[in-house]
Order: C-alpha cells, then structure tokens, then sequence
C-alpha cells in the first residue's frame, strides 16, 4: 500500500469460520471494512463450505492447524494474524501455542480454551432454552446430525440464543453451506478432549479476545480466562451481543478489531 514513505505493509489476516462445518461468508459483510488496514483471506477449513469433501475421519482439529500452516507456507508470508471465531478461534488458539513465531496478531472471538465449555453450554440451554430449542440441540450434543436440511433447522430453531438480532427471513435470504460430517466429528470426537488450557502462556503475539455477554454456547466467562492466561491480552466483552457478535454489533466489532490492529501494527 502506498504511503507518504513509500510502500507499506499490511497486516495479512486470516479469517477462521466455525462449526465445526461451518462457511466464511458471514465474514465477509463486516471484515471487508478491515480492506484499508489489512489483507483479508478467508479459509473454508478442508470439507467446509466450498472446500473440497473428504473423508469424516479427517475433519479434525489437528488437521486445520495444519491446514493453516501449510496455507502460510503456499502464500509465502513470514507471520500471518489469525481472526478465529467459535470453533474457529479454538484452531486459532491451538495454532497460536503451536507456532507463535508464526503469528503476529490473535483475534479470539466468541471461544473457548477447552471442552469445558460442552457441560456448561448445555446447563445454559437448559435455563434459557424453550424445550423445542433442547429437543433441536440433542443430534449436538451426540454428534448425529443426519443431514444438512437437520443441521440447517437446528440453527433456524436455535437462531434467536445465537444472536439477538436474529432474522429468520433474511437468514433463509443468505443461507450457509454446512457438512453435518465435520460437526458430528467435532462434537462426538475431538470437542470433547480438546484442552489448551495449559498451553495459552506460550502465545506471544498482541491478542485480542471478544466475548458476548449473552452467549450460551461459549460464554464470556471462557473469553476472560483466555484472557487471564495469555500474556497482555486485551478482554473485550460485548454487553449487547450473543454468540453472533458480528451480527448483533458489527459496528463497534468492527472498531474494535480495526483498533486493536492499528495499534499493534507495523510501523
């Protein structure tokens, strides 16, 4: 980018969905405001939205970490910043630990540092949720969604606990490209050891971490022990906002994050 000195570098942030299954589309309306600031690359994790369909057995956890890493390596950048969300920000944690070197910024949005967060989301769902919400969130729990039109009803059902700005209309206007594969791996698998709890003293580069204080499937009170554990981590709790903190405030997400790279930022 061209400066009054000359070139300048951008930040190269790279944008990490959740699910597991999920898509980056949802990204795209509010991070294309970063374009003056940073290079935006938005990943669908291998079986994911428009990535290529594979075997069950490799939708892992351990695998989009080193999906991530490979990707690094392809672009040529010498560190990348990572904007994780859900359980895209727990692959971003995991890599954050893992090659910190590699990182210059952790954006940590709406996450957790460990399976902990299974057992508490369901004592939330059980004071908030109405019983056709529980009824539509057993095949989670379990790992046995049997096919996208079920996973797609889940969240229309679950809709309004995920955001509070939920619109049933406009989501069946833009709606998602899911694998139920990938997120019954997830949540029958690996979700329930996944552990980086331990782990998170060793990341090095400036993080951020975004909660939603109305979240119910990774509440706040993970986003402020994330916070607690990295060392110099920011802690930004979003009073008006649930899981879908994009959705609900993108506005003031959108400062946040813009800030939080402005002033970490090269030179």
């Amino acid at each position: 980018m061209q400066g009054k000195g000359g070139m300048r570098e951008k930040v190269v942030v790279v944008a990490v969905h959740g699910g597991p299954g999920g898509e980056h589309g949802a990204f795209k309306p509010v991070l294309s405001g970063l374009a003056d600031k940073a290079q935006v690359v938005y990943v669908d994790h291998r079986g994911s939205g428009r990535s290529e369909r594979g075997a069950r057995e490799t939708y892992t956890l351990e695998n989009n970490v080193e999906d991530l890493e490979a990707l690094r390596e392809y672009l040529g950048f010498e560190r990348i910043a990572l904007l994780g969300v859900s359980y895209g920000g727990m692959v971003a944690l995991t890599y954050a630990t893992r090659y910190p070197r590699r990182l210059s910024h952790l954006i940590a949005v709406v996450t957790a540092p460990s399976h902990r967060f299974l057992p508490r989301a369901r004592e939330i769902l059980a004071e908030r949720g109405t019983p056709e919400q529980r009824a539509a969130a057993e095949p989670l729990w379990t790992g046995t969604f049997e096919s996208e039109e079920q996973l797609r009803a889940y969240f229309e059902v679950l809709g309004p606990l995920y955001s509070r700005t939920y619109d049933l209309a406009k989501s069946r206007e833009r709606p998602r490209i899911l694998n139920p594969e990938a997120l019954n791996e997830g949540f029958a698998g690996f979700l329930r050891t996944y552990d980086v709890t331990g782990e998170l003293h060793r990341i090095t580069a400036p993080t951020l971490v975004i909660g939603g204080r109305h979240d119910w499937i990774c509440p706040p009170e993970f986003s402020a022990e994330i916070a607690a554990a990295i060392p110099g981590a920011d802690l930004r709790i979003f009073e008006d906002s649930g899981h879908s903190v994009m959705s609900d405030e993108p506005d003031a997400f959108l400062d946040v994050v813009r800030g939080f790279l402005t002033y970490t930022g090269r030179p």
